[in-house]
């Protein structure tokens, strides 16, 4: 069984003061990741169950998670204006059924 070499604390205090703030900001990136990904997947089940209220309400709601998402850096502006366009072809696809 392979167990994962044991980090070594910095020792330098900068690097430790680094390491402390690379922990919060790897939580915070990691939640504002997972509730971009809940969104769109959403908005994709509401497209295929054919509802097409929901999937319309839910997608304004996504753009908004996408849009912070990619100002913050942390997607970039282009990969959300994909998945954006994407969903909204989907949408209107639903919408002209």
């Amino acid at each position: 069984m392979a167990t994962k070499p044991k980090k070594k604390n910095p020792r330098l205090a900068s690097g430790r003061k680094r390491a402390r703030q690379n922990v919060k900001l790897n939580a915070a990136n990691s939640s504002l990741r997972s509730k971009y990904r809940t969104a769109v997947k959403n908005v994709e089940k509401a497209v295929l169950a054919g509802d097409k209220a929901k999937a319309t309400e839910l997608f304004g709601k996504m753009q908004a998670v996408v849009d912070t998402i990619a100002d913050k850096g942390i997607f970039h502006k282009n990969k959300a204006a994909r998945d954006k366009s994407r969903l909204s072809a989907k949408v209107k696809a639903l919408a002209a059924a």
